[in-house]
């Protein structure tokens, strides 16, 4: 057997590569709230992009909601499609508010400005659309409400 015929003989299920999904972006988002429940000032600073955009300061307590509360519920795959959408939301504000002017920028290293805010912001529309798989707490109430 080649190379070719070896990898493509690999399976990774839709509901693992679901799961894979899930994992990755609600670590990846989560990382950044932790961030934030750990250095407080940082509401500040996003307080006042709010502010810039003429909207209360409070709005930025809402981060709390996209970045700790939204990735755990990923992670646990517990209510998935809302929780996509409110980490979608989240990152869509953020670049909004603090990226917009990197959207046509490279970095040093030659990477898109918002590369990571895209990865998160289209992957968690791809979980939006795709569902949180079997290996989830949406799987096991739905087989409950089955039975």
């Amino acid at each position: 057997m080649n190379i070719v015929q070896t990898v493509n003989s690999w399976d990774l299920s839709d509901d693992k590569a679901k799961l894979l999904l899930r994992l990755v972006v609600g670590v990846t988002v989560l990382v950044h709230g932790l961030y934030k429940l750990s250095n407080p000032e940082t509401i500040g600073f996003i307080g006042g992009a709010f502010e810039n955009y003429s909207l209360p300061a409070f709005f930025a307590y809402l981060v709390y909601l996209g970045e700790v509360i939204a990735p755990l519920m990923l992670l646990a795959g517990w209510q998935t499609k809302i929780a996509s959408l409110l980490v979608a939301i989240t990152l869509i504000v953020a670049i909004i508010l603090v990226h917009l002017g990197d959207i046509f920028t490279l970095t040093a290293t030659g990477g898109w400005g918002i590369e990571l805010q895209a990865l998160m912001l289209f992957t968690s529309v791809a979980i939006f659309g795709l569902g949180a798989g079997k290996y989830s707490l949406d799987a096991k109430a739905t087989r409950n409400v089955e039975v």
